[in-house]
């Protein structure tokens, strides 16, 4: 007989792992259908950081905020952004989140708290700024958490930000996902610390590093920086320590990294993980083998929808682009 705290637990893990395991095989899909040229630009994919992403997006509520990166689908999707439609605008289709104009690094769903991602490295960090200090004046009770990675965290806009979230004491979590990787530059190549997230002495607040490979402790982790953030004592830096299985875009060979990082990464892979808890909380491989089966589901219609969905209306190519009606006039 299962104790209550495992029924809950193991609902909790399946829930996690679900989530987990439609981010990959949504980047799964993506990657062959970019390598088949089917996708026009680039795409950067999320697989191997999936529990960091999903851990946290766990700990918010539904009218928490989130703002992304250009490695963005996994925050997206676990903040519960559409499949079909996060799938169409990476297509350039009229049914995507930005009917096609934005692509793979701008999808947002204000509805859903999904404040956009970013194809600027660490633009979202003062946008999340912005974000939790619009909630402090409302009073509303929301709290941002600001997604970023390791080469982010030497850009201007992190410290100037962090200083100023911090003195205002703003609702605010700086999530920076540490795959030790900025583009090609090994971070401890240009850091001199161990660990990024001993930065936040500097501001006067917190900052842990969790292994960003395991989702349980993530959540924990976050949820306790949420807590903090919405009680009124303002920000925390949570470094959650991930590997990034692709290079830094897809097709990028990443014959920069040593092979031990990816061998590393592979044996820490955070849905088997994942499953792996859930056998353990008495979930049946049948059970785990349903997810699956849904998940791929899923991910096909959404493969479905998006190629069949219209291309956006050449004659609408500068709707929503904002100028003065003489510049409008030029551009008609």
């Amino acid at each position: 007989m299962k104790t209550e705290e495992a029924v809950c637990a193991a609902g909790w893990y399946r829930e996690a792992y679900r989530r987990m395991a439609l981010i990959r095989a949504f980047e799964t899909r993506a990657a062959e259908c970019f390598t088949r040229s089917e996708l026009a630009g680039n795409i950067h994919l999320y697989m191997g950081q999936e529990a960091s992403g999903v851990g946290a997006c766990l700990a918010l509520k539904d009218t928490d905020y989130i703002t992304s990166t250009h490695r963005g689908h996994g925050h997206c999707l676990a903040k519960g952004a559409s499949v079909d439609r996060s799938m169409a605008e990476l297509f350039g289709k009229e049914t995507g989140y930005c009917r096609g104009r934005g692509g793979s690094m701008h999808i947002v769903d204000v509805n859903l708290g999904i404040l956009g991602a970013n194809g600027i490295v660490g633009a979202g960090i003062p946008l999340a700024a912005g974000s939790a200090l619009a909630s402090k004046i409302k009073g509303d009770g929301a709290v941002t958490v600001a997604f970023f990675g390791d080469g982010a965290s030497n850009q201007g806009t992190f410290h100037e930000t962090l200083n100023m979230a911090a003195t205002w004491k703003l609702p605010i979590v700086f999530l920076l996902e540490n795959n030790c990787y900025g583009v090609s530059t090994e971070i401890h190549r240009i850091t001199n610390t161990d660990r990024l997230a001993i930065r936040a002495k500097a501001y006067g607040i917190p900052g842990v590093t969790v292994d960003g490979t395991d989702v349980e402790a993530v959540f924990h982790t976050v949820a306790g920086a949420v807590e903090r953030a919405r009680s009124g004592d303002g920000p925390s830096l949570v470094e959650t320590m991930v590997y990034r299985y692709q290079g830094h875009y897809c097709g990028d060979p990443a014959a920069y990294r040593p092979k031990e990082y990816l061998i590393e990464g592979k044996s820490r892979d955070p849905i088997d993980k994942a499953r792996t808890r859930l056998l353990e909380l008495g979930v049946k491989e049948t059970e785990i083998g349903s997810i699956d089966r849904s998940v791929a589901e899923e991910i096909e219609s959404a493969y479905r929808f998006a190629k069949s969905s219209p291309d956006p209306d050449p004659a609408a190519v500068i709707d929503n682009v904002y100028s003065s009606d003489n510049e409008r006039s030029v551009l008609r």
